[in-house]
């Protein structure tokens, strides 16, 4: 009988970072590959096993004329030109490898630009294989006997594994084999010679302390990062030989050639873990299928010609090796089906695309587009890696940006310390690559400081160990005893059968005597196991009763369980149809939100292009104003010299014909008073300047003819008559007029006298009056009389109606030339001598003055404001 099964204990949860209290910085080695040609010049210098030494090349320093130094940087391990791959995958991979099988993740990656040798050192070559194909053979060398059969563990699309039991695998595996074209490699296949050598790893290298209680699956998948999009280079692309592929220049692709697949999506699983929605992954059961599915997809990544590197990567490939391990059941035969005790490990080899400069490559069109699409990805890589270690060494909680890139996106869950991290550090020391060196040592510079958490150990099964081997069949070869022989041993011996005489007759009784026994003895056991048989038929009948019970307890509720995980698949259809809208809504909108990025960043050119311009011509305008303002001052200077120059010719001018009214007046006095005088001699200029200068008032504005003697009686002023006396007049006087000192003064009776023209005083008349002076051409003062009539309005106002214009003068008594006034008119206020110039053409314009309102544009000269009362 076998016996009892064992209830395996449910595994523990497990908190995440409970162990993060612990970090490791991130391991980055760098690995120097040979020059292409001896006589080349070298700018990288192996100084020890951990330490490089930068050289500035001879072209760089007369650039910068001779001022150069050189600088060291320190790695975990260098590793030099003659370096093998196992040296650098004992070093580097084995440890990832190992902690692979015992369930930890791993991610390693190389860095350099392009033809450093990355791909060399991932792939490898004929002859001498990579890390990638080593740490496949190391693998099945550590696990080979304790793999399960193939489908017992089957991927699902929510990053785990569903596990079937033995007959559920066989049958999938029967239902493969039947298929046309079996998508899974066979390891009945012969190996591919095109890649035979490198898969020959001639050292054999195994995993110490593997799990013997427990069975493994390998699934690999390869994936690759293109201008920021993912794509499955394991997935089988459909071909439809009706309708013609066409390309990019809108001409039908030939049938022979490659349709792209279509991007993936990337989802973050239950446990917050990031993966690639709907990739192939594939089973394999050995290095050679595993690489066959490599090679498969390596013949689908983009490589192409540059200037630098005849077969450049132009995406980051990602090669995904996922580690299933399931423990065996109590009694060491079956897988335990139990999904909670799958434990998923991954190790993931990542070959990133060379960073370049797109002036060294030469590219144009597609490879330039790629080249920024590559930079732009590692330019983002390295921004994480300085937010990462700003905020450990400074304590602060930047966001680092993930998302700005699906190549950090995807590998997020690392750097948060869901496993190690590993960086090779790929140079090219020729003097070409020095400022792309440079660049590549900062960044690994940056990277070994930042700290990443040990990743959690797996939980223990708590089943008995040795269980695989414990319950396994043994032959008769050894020391113990078989069931035949101890039924047998415990019979009664026989006597001896040998007679010697005729005549004996004791040894056939005796004989005779023990078979009887032994007869007995038998019928004894065979009562005794009738017995036992139907005791035991009658456990086996309640047992089965007791199972059939349970089963049918067991179906009923399986029936429920099934009508519920129906309904819950229903439902889980329907948020999947639901999060796959979503996500093509967030792509839509992802892709809406980079053009509208692309936008921003155009008109933000454009304004800075602007505001340079703008800038350019404000100072522009700020110099040629400094330049209008030295020429205006300096005309400025100019005419106050040339004003000065007129006004002192003027003076001079005006003094000389002062001069001559005197002398004409003084002839006049002599005339009058004196009956003969002698001539007067005109005088110098000095004498002038003289008489100018003691002149202190000028003579009166009344010709001296008129003037009364000082004992005659006075002559009484007589005033100037209008012509139309006979009505009541506004008499409208500026303030502004000056009072001239002749015998003929205008006089209107029964005349209202303002200053300024108001409502009131011209509702009580029906003349108006407006004496205006100007200073005439002769530099006398004329005083002109303007009237009109004054109507009443229709809206309650008064209009007046210029009708007449009286014009005063003064001249002198000869007639030929016009006297001057004595006194000289003050100047007018701003505006009011300009005018009223054409006084003649206002006239005829009628202003209409409304209730309240002010007076129209006729008055506007010499209207003064009203004082306000205090």
């Amino acid at each position: 009988m076998k016996s009892a099964r064992a209830k395996t204990p449910r595994k523990p949860i497990v908190k995440k970072g409970s162990q993060t209290n612990l970090k490791d910085p991130v391991g980055v080695y760098c690995r120097v590959r040979p020059l292409g040609f001896p006589d080349q010049e070298c700018c990288i210098e192996v100084i020890n096993n951990t330490t490089v030494q930068l050289h500035t090349p001879e072209g760089y320093r007369l650039n910068r004329n001779g001022d150069y130094k050189e600088t060291q940087y320190s790695f975990k391990q260098v590793f030099g030109t003659h370096t093998t791959q196992k040296e650098l995958f004992d070093v580097v991979a084995n440890p990832l490898v190992d902690d692979l099988i015992h369930g930890k993740n791993g991610l390693l990656f190389t860095y350099g630009v392009t033809g450093s040798g990355k791909t060399h050192t991932m792939t490898g070559s004929p002859g001498e294989g990579g890390l990638l194909p080593r740490c496949l053979d190391m693998i099945f060398n550590s696990i080979g006997s304790f793999q399960a059969k193939r489908y017992v563990f089957k991927s699902n699309d929510r990053n785990s594994m569903d596990i079937q039991c033995e007959v559920d695998a066989l049958l999938e595996r029967q239902k493969r084999e039947a298929m046309p074209n079996p998508k899974t490699p066979s390891s009945k296949r012969q190996v591919d010679p095109e890649f035979a050598d490198m898969i020959t790893v001639h050292e054999f290298c195994k995993a110490e302390e593997v799990d013997e209680d427990s069975v493994y699956g390998v699934f690999v998948s390869y994936i690759e990062i293109y201008n920021n999009y993912i794509y499955d280079l394991l997935e089988e692309v459909p071909f439809d030989p009706i309708k013609p592929k066409w390309n990019s220049c809108s001409t039908p692709m030939r049938n022979t050639d490659f349709v792209p697949p279509q991007s993936k999506l990337l989802r973050e699983d239950k446990n917050h873990n990031m993966y690639v929605a709907g990739c192939t992954e594939v089973e394999v059961k050995s290095t050679e299928e595993a690489f066959e599915v490599f090679w498969r997809g390596q013949k689908k990544r983009r490589i192409a010609n540059t200037h630098l590197n005849r077969e450049s990567s132009r995406s980051h490939s990602v090669f995904n090796i996922k580690l299933v391990q399931a423990p065996l059941d109590a009694d060491g035969d079956n897988v335990l089906q139990e999904k909670e005790q799958i434990t998923i490990s991954q190790l993931s080899l990542v070959d990133l695309a060379g960073s370049e400069r797109t002036n060294r490559t030469r590219a144009e069109g597609n490879r330039l587009r790629e080249a920024g699409n590559i930079n732009q990805s590692l330019m983002t890589l390295r921004t994480c890696m300085d937010v990462l270690r700003e905020n450990q060494m400074y304590g602060t909680n930047k966001m680092v940006p993930y998302r700005d890139s699906k190549l950090t996106h995807l590998f997020k869950n690392y750097f948060d310390g869901e496993g190690k991290v590993r960086m090779i550090v790929c140079v090219n020391p020729k003097a070409e690559d020095y400022e792309e060196n440079l660049q590549v040592m900062r960044f690994a510079e940056v990277t070994q400081e930042v700290e990443v958490a040990r990743p959690v150990d797996k939980a223990i099964c708590g089943l008995t160990p040795g269980r695989r081997y414990r319950n396994q069949p043994r032959g008769p070869v050894g020391n113990e005893p078989l069931v035949t022989d101890v039924v047998l041993q415990s019979f009664p011996p026989l006597p001896s059968c040998e007679i010697l005489d005729i005549n004996d007759e004791q040894t056939l009784p005796r004989l005779i005597e023990a078979l009887e026994k032994r007869h007995h003895l038998r019928q004894m056991m065979i009562d005794e196991f009738n017995k036992q048989s139907n005791a035991f038929k009658a456990l086996l009948q309640e047992f089965d009763n007791a199972v059939l019970s349970k089963e049918n307890h067991m179906q009923g509720k399986l029936n429920e369980k099934e009508k519920m995980i129906s309904g819950q698949k229903l439902e889980i259809e329907r948020l999947e149809k639901k999060n796959k809208t979503l996500e093509y809504k967030i792509e839509i909108l992802e892709k809406t939100t980079t053009i509208y990025e692309e936008d921003k960043r155009n008109l933000q050119q454009e304004l800075e292009t602007q505001n340079q311009k703008l800038q350019r011509q404000f100072s522009d305008k700020r110099r040629l104003e400094a330049r209008l303002q030295g020429m205006v001052t300096e005309t400025t200077m100019k005419w106050e010299k040339e004003c000065e120059r007129r006004v002192a010719a003027k003076q001079l001018e005006m003094q000389n014909k002062l001069w001559v009214k005197d002398e004409k007046l003084k002839q006049l006095k002599a005339i009058v008073t004196e009956p003969k005088t002698e001539k007067p001699e005109r005088p110098s200029r000095e004498r002038d300047r003289e008489k100018v200068t003691q002149r202190s008032v000028s003579p009166p504005p009344v010709p001296l003819l008129f003037q009364p003697d000082q004992n005659a009686p006075p002559i009484r002023l007589r005033h100037r008559r209008s012509r139309s006396a006979g009505d009541r007049w506004v008499d409208h006087k500026p303030a502004s007029n000056m009072q001239t000192e002749t015998v003929m003064q205008p006089h209107v009776p029964h005349a209202i006298t303002v200053s300024v023209a108001n409502e009131k005083a011209l509702a009580k008349c029906e003349k108006y009056m407006l004496t205006h002076q100007e200073l005439a051409s002769d530099g006398e003062i004329e005083t002109k009389l303007i009237k009109g009539d004054i109507y009443k309005t229709r809206g309650g106002g008064q209009s007046v109606q210029f009708t007449d214009i009286e014009t005063l003068k003064q001249e002198s008594p000869n007639g030929s030339r016009k006297r001057r006034s004595s006194t000289v008119a003050p100047a007018q206020p701003d505006g009011a001598e300009s005018e009223w110039t054409d006084v003649e053409t206002r006239c005829s314009v009628a202003v209409e003055m409304r209730a309240g309102s002010q007076l129209g544009p006729g008055y506007q000269h010499h209207a003064q404001p009203k004082r306000k009362k205090p």
